[in-house]
């Protein structure tokens, strides 16, 4: 049969526009649906302004820490709506380049709410196209609980484009979301309490790595509260809104803001007319080659709810890409040793497995651990201390994690996570010379270990 192209890509976000790009300059006859904004949630509503306003929101620190090094300033004063504004502009020029990279690849770009008639077959703005392959690309969408009073709260989606910042804010979760929005919002001078209802944030991380967060945060002011969770919301006559904990506490805030968890976007996507079958979380269930359990149906990034990450998404979107037009040139991808960072103030910069993950795996292991005063705040009095972590194999030497909370953690492990997934060794580290004075020489002139 003759389709009207190869793949059929719902969803432009960066996994979608990979495997579409690739999939183009393959040969392949490429169309891509998007029904809201191109780049996904990543460019538009995720890591990208997120790391904007994060940036925004370290300036406080800096002009604070200037007066040691000689520099006396006037009072900052800080406007949200330019920080918004330059930030909508910022992304819109992205939307362009996605555009641009999409049509310049020979992709057809179709605008719209895209659904699946069947196996082989979508409608998007009252026209039918038939496909060899479809792929699913459709990410995740913010999750606020049903509680009375929700209507009331908002997600990441509406936090980026708030008409002013709000005086008060409560920060509701215990993933890296919410841990960076509390830090973004407490550095930009609201008041801000994160709430969650767990013992400490961060579930998963390295255990050293989340109490020193809890730490610093708490040493910067920020009103962290676990064990605590809203059981309704109500809204004032002075528009202020009155949160009600289900241990029968009050507080007076401004804004809450849900951070607690992502659901797969599959709203109206027509799944019921294919064989595709979802995992008990939600997910689109895909073997290990992304294939749903329609044969003619693929599904990769956040949809499927297995590493949430823009980075793991593109490598999965240029996996398909070669596995269905370029095979010579296919390797699956490998989910061992992902670097991440979550951009909290401080940054957290992690890659391999946890202490609690290295010995539940039966590894003996040996742990190197450090925490010293940055050299930049030397002349200043902020107290912020820096960790880094290493994780050692004892009976291979081989270093199975790396964990670190401080400036530019992000940058630090990006390059420590080559060496990890090339499997160096602590004699590897020991032995390469450091960049001195840095903060990153720290990870290879750590000698006595902590613990084993």
């Amino acid at each position: 049969m003759a389709y009207d192209f190869d793949l059929y890509v719902i969803g432009a976000g960066s996994g979608g526009v990979r495997s579409a790009r690739f999939a183009a300059g393959f040969g392949a006859k490429v169309a891509v649906a998007e029904s809201r904004y191109l780049g996904g949630t990543c460019v538009n509503v995720g890591c990208v302004p997120k790391k904007l306003l994060v940036y925004g929101a370290h300036f406080a620190e800096d002009f604070e820490q200037s007066a040691g090094f000689g520099w006396s300033l006037g009072e900052a004063d800080f406007d949200w709506a330019t920080l918004i504004a330059n930030k909508d502009r910022e992304i819109n020029r992205l939307n362009g380049i996605y555009r641009n990279l999409l049509v310049n690849s020979g992709v057809t770009l179709h605008e719209g709410h895209a659904r699946l008639i069947d196996p082989h077959q979508v409608e998007i703005n009252g026209q039918r196209y038939s496909a060899k392959h479809i792929l699913i690309a459709t990410g995740g969408w913010p999750q606020i609980p049903d509680i009375p009073g929700r209507e009331h709260a908002i997600s990441s989606n509406e936090a980026f484009f708030l008409k002013e910042l709000p005086k008060r804010i409560l920060v509701v979760g215990g993933g890296y979301i919410a841990v960076e929005f509390a830090g973004i919002f407490h550095g930009l001078g609201a008041d801000t309490k994160l709430l969650y209802r767990g013992e400490l944030f961060l579930r998963g991380f390295d255990g050293a790595v989340r109490k020193h967060l809890q730490e610093e945060l708490t040493k910067r002011g920020l009103d962290l509260q676990f064990n605590a969770d809203i059981e309704r919301i109500e809204k004032q006559a002075d528009g202020s809104l009155k949160v009600t904990l289900k241990d029968g506490r009050e507080l007076a805030t401004d804004c809450v803001f849900y951070a607690t968890g992502r659901r797969p976007m599959l709203d109206n996507l027509g799944l019921e007319n294919t064989g595709v079958k979802l995992d008990k979380r939600g997910f689109i269930e895909v073997d290990e080659q992304y294939q749903s359990a329609e044969p003619s149906i693929l599904a990769i990034g956040d949809v499927i709810g297995r590493v949430q990450l823009t980075p793991v998404a593109l490598a999965e979107g240029m996996a398909v890409a070669r596995r269905l037009f370029k095979p010579e040139q296919y390797r699956p991808v490998d989910y061992n040793m992902i670097p991440t960072a979550v951009f909290s103030l401080p940054n957290i910069g992690t890659v391999g497995l946890t202490e609690e993950q290295a010995r539940e795996a039966g590894h003996m292991v040996q742990i190197f651990e450090s925490r010293f005063r940055p050299m930049k705040l030397t002349l200043t009095e902020c107290q912020e201390r820096t960790l880094m972590k290493l994780v050692v194999d004892a009976d291979t030497d081989k270093v199975l994690g790396c964990h670190m909370v401080g400036p530019d953690a992000g940058e630090i492990v990006q390059g420590l996570a080559i060496a990890l997934k090339a499997g160096a060794t602590k004699r590897d580290f020991d032995e390469t010379i450091g960049v001195h004075p840095t903060a990153a020489e720290e990870f290879v002139t750590m000698r006595t270990p902590v613990a084993g």
